[in-house]
Formats: C-alpha cells, structure tokens, sequence
C-alpha cells in the first residue's frame, strides 16, 4: 500500500466558490458565546473560558478578483467590442505587452472581450489554482466562446467607493486557459449560457491570504494575545527535520494572533478554525477532569455531541478515550461525531466507523469522507478503497476524490494529463461502469472501470474542430478539421479510453472531451452512467430516532461550513452548507444506495451543465 504524502494544498482550497459568506466569521461565532447545556436543560456551571470566548476568526471570508480578458481562438463567433472603458482597458494592455496592432487582433470575429472572474477562499497560498469565471458583456455582439481560450488576464480587487467609480486594488492572481461552456448550450436556444464559461483551475494566486484571529472588546491586550497564542501552540505545532517544534500561532498585536494552518487540516480549514476556538484558555488539571467528565456525558447525547466532540478534538490525546467510548455508542449521530474527531486525531479506530457511516448515511457522508482523507493511517485507505466499489456515485467518487486528496501519487488512483489541460484517471474497479467528468476546480475525467465501449453508429462533436464518428465496424474514426492546418485523423476502437486520448492527440481540450461525452451519453452511445460533480453535500436532512427531544436540538452551528475546505468544498458549497444535526424526514432529498437514481434512466444526464452556476438550476 502506497501510504500518503504531504497534503496537496490546493485540493482543499476554495475555492469553489459567495462560498464562505456563512462561515465561522458568521453564524458559528455563536457557537462559543453560549454553554453547553445539560440533558435536563439545566446550564453547566463552569468557569473555564475557551480561545472562542475571547476572539473571532479572521481572514474566513472569499475575496473576489475580476479582469477584463480576451479569448481566442474562436471558430468565427467572437466580435469587435464596441468603444468602452473595458475595451480601452483591454487595448492598454494589450500595448503594455507589446502586441502588434491590437485594434486590429481585437477586431477579429476569432477573438472576444470578456469579464473574467474568480474568488480566492480562505487560506489559498501562493501558486495555488482557483476556478476563473469568463463571461461575454452585454453589449457584445459574440454569441458563443465555445472552443475559445482565454489569454493571460490579470486578476484583482475591484469595488465601486462613494464616489460611484470602479477602483482597483490589489493584484491577486492570473487567469488563462482553454473555456468549458456547457455543452448543451447552443446559440439558438441558449445564446446566454453559450457566452459564459469556466475555466477550471485556470487562475493562479499570486499572494497567500493569512488566517488569524482577533480579540473581541475588553480583551485586547498583550496578556490575552500572548496567552491565545501559547495555548494554541501547545495544542497545535509543527516539528521540523531536526526535532524543533514550531507552533501555529503567533501574536503579532495586542489584538491579532496569525495562524498557520495545521497540516492535518489544510484540507478543512473550518473545521481547524472550530477546534482552534475549542481550545481552553487556562486550565488546572482538575479543572480538567471536572470539564472531561461532563464532555463525557455530552457526548453521548445526540443534541450536544458535536459541540463535546470538537472540544475533546482540541483537548488533544487525552480526550482520545472518551471519544472511543463514543464510537461504542448505538447512536448513529454519536457514532459518527466522536469517529470524526478520532480521524483529525489519526486514531484508526475511527476509519471503520466514518466508512460505514459514509456508506449508509447520505446525511453525514460528505463529513465522514473528508475525516477519512485527512487521516495517515492505512486502515482509513483500505476502507476508501472498498468504497470505490459501491453502487453510490457520489461515494465511490467521493472516495477516490479523498484517496487522492491521501496521496496524489497512490498507483489506485494516479493519473495522467492529458492535451496538458485535464487529469485522466483510469480506475480498475469491478463495480457499475461509470464515466465522471467535472465542472468545478480540477478538469478531471475518471473512467471507473477499464473496458467502457461506445456503441455504433454515433456521431459526436468534440469542440468545433474535432469529429467523431463510429459505422459500425469495431472503429471509430477521430478527425480534427481546421482552417489553414491540414486534416487529422485518428482510427481507434469502441473503447471510451480510446477515444478520449485520440481527441487529445488531436489537439483537442477538457471542454471537448466533456462535450463528446456528453453527446454520447444524450444518443444512447455510452451506455456506461455518466455523471457530473457526482459528489455528496452538506446540508442534507439527518431524522434522529425516536425519543429524541427535537425542541431541543440545536441548528449545528459548528458545522455550517465544515465541508467547506475539504477535497469536496468546491461541489458541497452547491447543495447549502448546513450539516445534519436534527431534521425531520420532508423534503430530505439525500441520495441513498436504495434509492439513488441511475443515469441510464435520464436521457439527459447533464442537462443545464451550468445551471447551478448561472442560477438556473431547478432542482
């Protein structure tokens, strides 16, 4: 078994994307100004404060860039921009960098003006990539950017002042790449959707954006900085190479304490911010034992258990047994908030509990997958890996997407690029055939089983220079057609493998392999299922059983945004980020592995590839 590397950084970082708005800058301060209450109601007489009694998070919001950008390589369906100050600013540009003629260039029908766009999430470092939003202004008369590619565009802080004028800030990041429109948009009868566009992970950030937090009113003083800072890093540090230990914090004033985020939670940067604020701030040991011994009884109430667990996370080592009698607990709520807090403690009993939950409890699933990436332990990867065998969608791709937030380099899961634009993965599993593609953050293509075909005759556009047709034969012919190039043809089998690396050899992009896909799947020639962003959300409806006292249970305030940075952050954000912690059954429309429905029965699978994006979604 390949065990894990260093964290990839930028799986956990969002992007995607107003994503963090509810975050723990918001609702979930809340969730330390009030104390736990007992079973029977009554407040827990206690003295100790915690780190989020006294400070707030800071650094948790997205910051939004924008830059005015071309897009080229068009078949024909750009235009001229007509005189605006995004058309000067375009122009300046263009002759900061020395293009020749750049009237002319913009003039061309193969070229676009376009509003470019991303959001840095909280904690995004330097060099790390971030989805880019391109859209065509209202004014332009280009009606698809559909096979076009976006040139380096500069990304930065923009915001209308008093003076109700544009002013720029800040430049943060740089965008360019080739532009994935959805597929089903065409210009006759979607000429919106055909002008709009992303580009996934095509930005770049430049800066890093620091996490800290900040000391509320009445504790703004070196005193209270300095002993934030020390209990942080007794709890939470680094060890270097040669033994030095490295805390996470430190006080830069007597209202700011920076953070540096822990390794084990790079990839859940909320959840890190939640047991950072769990902390206490001055303890005795029997102090302690009288907190633990009422942590204990939390625990193990379904209404209070969330709030137990995350402070018996920042507790550390020795909160790890009470959270193992947790685990024992007949309650599937119980059960799964001390296993989550065993994983982010590396403790393998955890792995057991977080899969099966994973795979029986849609409401909690994305939670238990998260923990389950963030864990170095080789039971965890075993458990991942049976998942990738099961009849969920959105578990076996919500597997790999952790065993390769685990290790990137995991022979499981590895991949390959592909036109140097997407990952491709080929996946030895012996479940349902399945083909999933993305539309958020990493161009990815999995192929879950080695042997998918097409079935023939078919004929399928692979972007607008690119065909592909099937007679019947056994083959499958792959050709690229462009103005002043000569023709290309490739002659490969049925096999999906194929032909997706014939469409690469040929020049072509992420956006035309989706779009042939997704033709396929539309005309009945890939009968394997065939999903998008096939990945579980946050905010599904969990129904505690019976005898539990629903006037009581809290909305999970700590939990608003705990999938938020996790190698799902960026699909999760789309369904609402409110976990589970009481609701009744209405309305739950958690997918389940009874009644999750096949993509065979939906004769178009990605129907509104973009809905979500452009807010046309009715789902």
């Amino acid at each position: 078994m390949t065990m894990k590397s260093p964290k990839n950084r930028a799986m956990g970082l969002l992007l995607a994307g107003g994503l963090l708005v509810i975050c723990l800058g918001c609702s979930s301060l809340d969730l330390f100004s009030e104390r736990f209450q007992s079973p029977d109601g009554l407040p827990l007489e206690t003295s100790e404060r915690l780190v989020g009694d006294v400070a707030v998070p800071y650094g948790t919001f997205p910051v939004t860039v924008e830059g005015i950008g071309m897009v080229s390589c068009l078949p024909g369906t750009g235009s001229d921009p007509p005189p605006s100050p995004h058309r000067a600013e375009l122009l300046a540009e263009m002759k900061a960098r020395g293009v020749e003629h750049p009237s002319r260039v913009l003039a061309s029908k193969n070229t676009a003006l376009v509003l470019v766009r991303g959001v840095l999430p909280p904690g995004i470092q330097k060099g790390d990539p971030l989805d880019i939003e391109v859209r065509v202004l209202g004014e332009s008369e280009t009606t698809s950017l559909r096979g076009g590619y976006l040139l380096d565009t500069r990304l930065k802080e923009m915001q209308i002042l008093d003076d109700r004028q544009l002013h720029k800030g800040r430049e943060w990041g740089i965008g360019k790449g080739p532009i994935l429109v959805d597929p089903s948009a065409e210009v006759e009868n979607n000429p919106i959707l055909a002008c709009r566009g992303r580009i996934l992970g095509g930005g770049t950030s430049l800066k890093s954006r620091s996490l800290g937090l900040v000391l509320q009113e009445g504790y703004q003083n070196v005193f209270y900085a300095s002993r934030v800072a020390n209990v942080i890093n007794k709890r939470f540090y680094a060890t270097s190479p040669g033994g030095v230990q490295e805390g996470m914090a430190k006080a830069h004033t007597d209202q700011y304490i920076e953070l540096k985020v822990h390794e084990r939670y790079h990839d859940n940067i909320p959840r890190y911010m939640q047991v950072v604020r769990s902390v206490a701030l001055h303890e005795s040991p029997a102090k302690r034992l009288q907190r633990m011994a009422l942590l204990e009884k939390q625990l193990l109430d379904p209404i209070t258990s969330a709030r137990a667990a995350l402070q018996l996370e920042a507790v550390g080592r020795q909160g790890i047994d009470l959270l193992k009698n947790g685990i024992a607990s007949d309650d599937t709520e119980v059960r799964f908030r001390s296993a989550e807090a065993l994983a982010y403690l590396d403790q393998s009993e955890a792995a057991m509990v977080l899969a099966q939950i994973a795979r029986d409890e849609p409401a909690f699933r994305v939670f238990a997958l998260t923990a389950l990436a963030a864990m170095n332990d080789p039971v965890a990867y075993q458990e991942l890996c049976t998942l990738l065998e099961s009849s969920s969608a959105e578990t076996r791709y919500g597997a790999f997407r952790a065993l390769w937030a685990m290790n990137p380099n995991d022979p499981r899961v590895l991949g390959e690029k592909l036109a140097s634009d997407f990952s491709y993965h080929v996946l030895a599993t012996s479940g349902p055939p399945m083909v999933h593609v993305t539309r958020n953050r990493r161009a990815e293509v999995v192929l879950f089983g080695q042997g998918q075909q097409f079935l023939t005759p078919l004929l399928l556009e692979a972007g607008p220079r690119i065909r592909v047709r099937g007679e019947g034969n056994g083959q499958i012919a792959v050709s690229r057609f462009a103005v002043g190039q000569p023709d290309q043809k490739r002659i490969v089998s049925t096999r999906v493998d194929d032909v997706i690396r014939a469409i690469a050899e040929l020049g072509g992009t992420y956006p035309d392999v989706v779009q042939a896909l997704q033709q396929a799947k539309t005309k009945g020639a890939l009968t394997s299922r065939f999903e998008v962003d096939a990945l579980p959300e946050a905010g599904r409806h969990y129904e505690r059983t019976a005898g539990t006292d629903g006037d009581r249970a809290s909305e999970g305030d700590e939990d608003d945004v705990a999938a938020e940075h996790s190698p799902f952050a960026w699909f999760t954000r789309q369904g609402g980020n409110d976990p589970p912690d009481h609701a009744s059954a209405e309305g739950n429309s958690a997918e389940s592995p009874q009644d999750e429905p096949a993509s065979t029965q939906n004769p178009h699978p990605v129907r509104n590839f973009f809905a979500k994006m452009t807010g046309q979604d009715s789902d």
